[in-house]
């Protein structure tokens, strides 16, 4: 059955009236922006990215190796630098820190040298491993707030199958699929620790990859999981009610296709999966990012722009444009301008979503360990 649209959270206090009012007074262009992770080529960015940060059109940025030269210090000044711009938004309320993200789960999956060296599987075979997750998720706090970066986008919630497997072959999962309570224990570990230094976690890929073979990778094509509802409500979703406990302050929606969930549509684009299920029915109430618009999985739904169209039309909250070229999200925003002035997104739906991001944003805070450059 199709979801409606969840309930506006309760306003708490002057403050989220406040910030409401203003929302509901953002020009298109900027309440665009309050959706919009963007992307870029090389060690330094672009003066066209700064002047977007300064004038409150994009909510964050995402880093790769490649930006950051896996080099902490670095980083940290281009991160200052973004942090500073952001200062100049109007109106005040714009002005609250960037999201500034990457990929440090562990292992082999790590942006930045340093915290955590220990994959989830290696974590998961430890005798205290839920000790060693939370250690993880410590360390990978310190690295990332040493180079500026105030997003993870980890713990990886999949619950691995037998045989050839996608988060396997990067040893991504803490556990297989007969224990997926386990998962669960682990990552909340690893989210309470990392939260509770300043960094915001994402957990993902919701609603599991773990059945993905080595061979299914939705960055490069789509992909499809015949899984039964049964099956994924008794192994894949089991993880996410312990982080959603935890207050995990992102979850992140994968690009396959999961046909007994929706038929239609991959999880990133399906509103019965990211309202009907992660919102409604395991109550969660934080903010909802994108995996990659870009991937080849999303390759049958139109363009990037396009694609961005349809993932806030399905209830995600930040849409991830991390081709590493700007224009990318630059094209997307002005899609999603469009489709707010048409009417084709509805205008209350999409301030909710900026609400949370704004919400977000204020929780974080920036604290420079040496002046501004």
């Amino acid at each position: 059955a199709r979801a409606s649209a969840p309930a506006a959270e309760p306003v708490a206090g002057a403050a989220a009236k406040s910030t409401r009012a203003v929302v509901e007074r953002l020009p298109i262009a900027k309440l665009v922006g309050q959706r919009v992770i963007v992307s870029y080529e090389g060690a330094e960015p672009p003066q066209q990215l700064f002047d977007l940060i300064r004038k409150g059109y994009v909510a964050g940025v995402i880093f790769f190796g490649a930006n950051t030269n896996e080099d902490p210090a670095l980083t940290r000044q281009v991160a200052m630098r973004m942090q500073r711009a952001r200062l100049a938004a109007k109106p005040k309320a714009l002005r609250r820190p960037l999201l500034l993200m990457t990929d440090q789960e562990g292992g082999l999956v790590r942006r930045l040298p340093g915290e955590p060296e220990l994959s989830e599987w290696q974590i998961s075979a430890r005798r205290n491993a839920a000790g060693a997750a939370g250690k993880a998720g410590a360390g990978a706090a310190r690295t990332l707030a040493a180079a500026g970066i105030n997003v993870n986008l980890a713990p990886v919630l999949g619950v691995q199958r037998p045989g050839s497997s996608f988060l396997g072959q990067f040893q991504r999962a803490y556990a297989r699929w007969r224990n997926p309570r386990k998962v669960g224990k682990l990552a909340k570990a690893f989210v309470t620790q990392l939260q509770r230094r300043g960094v915001a976690a994402t957990s993902k890929h919701f609603p599991g990859l773990g059945a993905a073979t080595e061979k299914q990778d939705t960055d490069a094509a789509p992909v499809t999981l015949r899984l039964s509802q049964r099956t994924i409500d008794r192994i894949d979703l089991v993880p996410y009610p312990w982080v959603i406990a935890a207050r995990t302050k992102l979850v992140m929606v994968n690009n396959a296709v999961y046909p007994s969930l929706d038929p239609t549509r991959p999880a990133s684009l399906s509103r019965p999966i990211i309202e009907g299920i992660l919102r409604r029915r395991l109550g969660y109430r934080g903010v909802t990012i994108t995996d990659a618009l870009e991937a080849g999985a999303l390759a049958p739904f139109g363009g990037i722009p396009h694609r961005g169209v349809l993932a806030a039309e399905a209830g995600d909250d930040l849409l991830l444009f991390s081709q590493q070229k700007l224009i990318e999200g630059i094209n997307g925003s002005e899609a999603l301008r469009t489709a707010l002035r048409s009417g084709r997104l509805d205008r209350d739906r999409f301030e909710r979503a900026a609400l949370r991001v704004l919400k977000l944003r204020g929780q974080l805070q920036v604290k420079p360990s040496r002046p501004l450059p």
